[in-house]
């Protein structure tokens, strides 16, 4: 299975492509730190014509156990759930769609597990990710700082497939803040999965 295929299915309304200076095709969507409904924390992720495109309402406060990516729509499309095997702390099991409360038949599409600094030369990571929980070869790596919005997804092959910057364009003198921030993904990468990972990147690291 390759991380980078879609977990949509074929008629959900996707993130507009657009051409960078390099001519290399890429999704571009800018990620408010907000839920639209007042009671919620979350997130909100609109694409360059102002469409919604993906959002996420938490509302229970503190650390969640579990996250829940949707499309503009409501549907969920990534179901995130913090591991509670002891082998695997400080791990994500990220889901496909929507899943049951105790995920019996469910297996996680993917493992999310925060780099530890103290374990790790290369305290420019922040967190690996692999295909299955047995796997010592991770499939993508996060490198960067969650903190100042400035990240980078890598593959196997340190090809850069998705971005978080900061929005650094300022209106009226008021800057954007770390509050809104840009995702950059690139053409073969899945944006909704790359959307995923900021969320626990979010967990992670704020």
């Amino acid at each position: 299975k390759s991380l980078s295929r879609s977990v949509h299915d074929e008629h959900q309304e996707q993130p507009e492509l657009v051409e960078t200076r390099g001519g290399n095709l890429c999704t571009s969507v800018t990620v408010w730190r907000k839920s639209l409904i007042v009671t919620c924390k979350g997130f909100t992720v609109i694409d360059s014509n102002g469409n919604l495109v993906y959002r996420v309402d938490t509302y229970v406060g503190g650390r969640p156990m579990e996250l829940v990516l949707m499309d503009g729509s409501g549907k969920p499309i990534l179901t995130m759930r913090r591991s509670t095997n002891l082998r695997l702390v400080g791990t994500w099991l990220i889901y496909g769609g929507e899943v049951g409360e105790f995920c019996t038949s469910e297996k996680p599409v993917f493992y999310v597990k925060k780099s530890i600094n103290i374990l790790n030369a290369n305290s420019n990571v922040l967190a690996y990710v692999y295909r299955r929980s047995s796997d010592k070869r991770y499939a993508y790596v996060i490198e960067g700082s969650y903190s100042h919005r400035s990240c980078k997804v890598l593959d196997e092959t340190k090809r850069v497939v998705a971005e978080i910057r900061p929005k650094d364009a300022l209106k009226r003198g008021i800057s954007f803040g770390l509050e809104v921030f840009v995702l950059i993904v690139q053409a073969g990468f899945d944006p909704g999965y790359a959307m995923g990972l900021v969320l626990l990147l979010d967990q992670m690291f704020s």
